[in-house]
């Protein structure tokens, strides 16, 4: 299935293992979550096939395109859950207690949306770690799948997210990068 399509012809080849990518996301969510796996990947799908060039490279580039579109729909939905709630001064966040945390159990909204906005700085400063941390965190891909995705070795997937990591710790430790 390696082979390059347009999305609509992979898309229901990488179906099934979207629902695990969206299942793992949800349980990392709050327990009374409003949505639940299927709606999360349907509605990934409705946003992707809005966008133009939409001529993925096989199932990994698939799968991360798809799972993007599903982190970003759970992150602007926990966004409308704070904007709510009308939360502030949040617990400081580690990334460790959130990798622990999210092979665990639920991640509470705000750690996730700490993470996301510390990513969103990383993508500024190393696109390529930014990008490694999103598919091994978010995703839930495997390093050689990165990897394949990337188009770079497993080596420098490894690399990019020890880097990421450690950026990140310091970036969440309130240590700023300038």
């Amino acid at each position: 299935m390696s082979t390059k399509g347009p999305a609509e012809d992979i898309f229901p080849l990488i179906y099934g293992e979207l629902k695990k990518v969206a299942r793992r996301y949800l349980n990392r969510e709050r327990r009374n979550h409003t949505l639940q796996p299927t709606a999360l990947v349907n509605e990934a799908w409705l946003r992707l096939e809005h966008q133009h060039g939409s001529e993925w490279q096989g199932r990994t580039h698939g799968l991360a395109i798809a799972a993007q579109a599903m982190r970003r729909l759970l992150v602007d939905h926990g966004r409308g859950q704070k904007r709510q709630k009308r939360g502030g001064g949040a617990a400081p966040v580690t990334l460790d207690d959130l990798i622990r945390a999210a092979t665990t159990g639920a991640v509470p909204i705000e750690d996730l949306l700490t993470l996301e906005s510390a990513l969103t700085r990383l993508e500024d400063v190393d696109p390529r770690a930014a990008q490694v941390v999103s598919l091994r965190f978010f995703s839930g891909m495997s390093s050689p799948e990165v990897a394949e995705h990337l188009g770079v070795s497993v080596r420098t997937v490894e690399a990019d997210w020890t880097h990421a990591r450690a950026w990140l710790k310091r970036e969440l430790a309130g240590e700023r990068e300038d």
